[in-house]
Order: structure tokens, then C-alpha cells, then sequence
């Protein structure tokens, strides 16, 4: 991999001493990640995470239900692509390395998208488009809710992200989510 680029000595500190404070946690659910079942199962949700479940979802709300699902689909697709803005930004300001590569008892049990780890994007994705499915077609909640938390564990179990890099993508995710349903309830589209 690259050489990471340089960060604010405060950032850097900061994420020196989450890192440390997190190691332990990390380590343990990244272990799991050595039982070939269980790395198969969390390198599948985290595949399917990158957007192929999202998408399809997506394409079955719109054949479901015609021009509203396409209004549906519309809003989320909006919060998806401020989402993606978001944390690829944060991602190459804050520069936060990925746990496995930064310590030696981390395995990454799949290949990153790209260096960093804060935020987790697939978990902001995840709570985000969850959170407007669960909404906007509510039968779907079921689903999408727990996908998404599938989605954030990956992440950590994968050697990925930490713990924390998962906590603040999914409160920017619900963020993303919650503030486009207080400005628009009925959707963007609709």
C-alpha cells in the first residue's frame, strides 16, 4: 500500500489513543475472522454492503412500485451520493490508518476499497439507505435493519475499521437520513 499522507499532530494523537484504546476490542472480533465459515459469511454481507444488495433493492422498490418507487428510490439515491461525499472527504483529511494496517495482531480478511478508515462508509451507507427503506416502504424493515448491522460487524471482524470508525458512520449515516426526512417527510420526489 501507499505511504499514508501526513495528518494534524492533534488528529494524529487522537486517533493514536482510540487506536490503543480499542486494540483489545478490535482484536477480538477480528479473530473471528479466522474461522473460514464465519470470514466467508462477514466478506459476503460486506460484498453485497459495497452496494450490490442496496442496488437491488432499489431496482425491486422501482419494478414494486412504479413511479412512487421511483420517488423513493430518488431520495435515497440523493442521501447515498451526500453520504459518499461525506465520508470520502472525512476519509482524506482525518486519515485514520486501517487497524490491520497499523497493527500486526489485525488480519484484513478482505481488501479495502481504499487506506482509511474513518468513517466506515459502508456503515454509513448502511444505517442511511436502512433507515429510508425502513421509512419509505416499512414491510422492508426487517430486511434492511439488521443487513445493516451485519454490514457494520463486517467491518470490524474483516480487520477493516475499528470500532469507532463503524459508531460515528452509522450516527453520520442516521444523520444524513433523519435530515432529509425532517426537511422532506413525504421524500425529496414526492
Amino acid at each position: 500500500m501507499p505511504m499514508s499522507k501526513s495528518v494534524a499532530p492533534r488528529t494524529a494523537l487522537l486517533f493514536h489513543k482510540a487506536d490503543r484504546f480499542e486494540l483489545r476490542f478490535c482484536q477480538q472480533l477480528n479473530q473471528f475472522g479466522g474461522y473460514r465459515a464465519v470470514r466467508v459469511f462477514f466478506k459476503g454481507v460486506s460484498r453485497l454492503g459495497d452496494g450490490v444488495f442496496w442496488y437491488s433493492l432499489m431496482l425491486a422498490v422501482i419494478a414494486l412500485m412504479g413511479m412512487q418507487g421511483i420517488q423513493v428510490v430518488g431520495h435515497i439515491v440523493v442521501c447515498g451520493a451526500l453520504s459518499v461525499l461525506l465520508y470520502s472527504q472525512l476519509k482524506s483529511r482525518l486519515v485514520r490508518q486501517r487497524p490491520f494496517i497499523s497493527w500486526q495482531g489485525i488480519h484484513a480478511h478482505t481488501a479495502p476499497l481504499d487506506l482509511y478508515s474513518f468513517p466506515s462508509g459502508h456503515t454509513m451507507n448502511a444505517v442511511n439507505f436502512a433507515l429510508l427503506f425502513s421509512v419509505f416502504v416499512p414491510a422492508l424493515a426487517w430486511l434492511v435493519v439488521p443487513f445493516a448491522a451485519l454490514v457494520a460487524i463486517s467491518r470490524v471482524v474483516l480487520g477493516m475499521h475499528y470500532p469507532t470508525d463503524v459508531l460515528v458512520g452509522a450516527v453520520l449515516g442516521l444523520l444524513i437520513s433523519s435530515g432529509s426526512l425532517l426537511l422532506w417527510p413525504g421524500g425529496m420526489f414526492a
